[in-house]
């Protein structure tokens, strides 16, 4: 597994999730969570079709971003859970 800025840099950010989730409620804790595994299943599936040659470099890190995005907007919908 390459190890990339971005990947340091998610290390880092989920680092704070953690210190914070203490913060958080049950319902978003348990929403995060399936988050979290939706993204490292997409993320374990974008670096196999590279691995394989499915996807060029770029693909990939587009697949990623895409990832990312969608990971984020998610969180944000579950921080609004306890504001409900």
């Amino acid at each position: 597994m390459k190890i990339t800025k971005k990947s340091a840099a998610f290390a880092s950010i989920a680092a704070l999730g953690l210190s914070l989730a203490a913060c958080d409620s049950p319902a978003e804790n348990e929403a995060e969570e399936n988050i979290e595994e939706m993204e490292d299943a997409r993320d374990a599936q974008v670096n196999e079709m590279e691995a394989e040659g499915m996807i060029t470099d770029e693909q990939a890190d587009a697949m990623d971003d895409q990832t990312d995005a969608m990971e984020e907007s998610m969180e944000e919908q579950a921080d609004e859970i306890d504001e409900m």
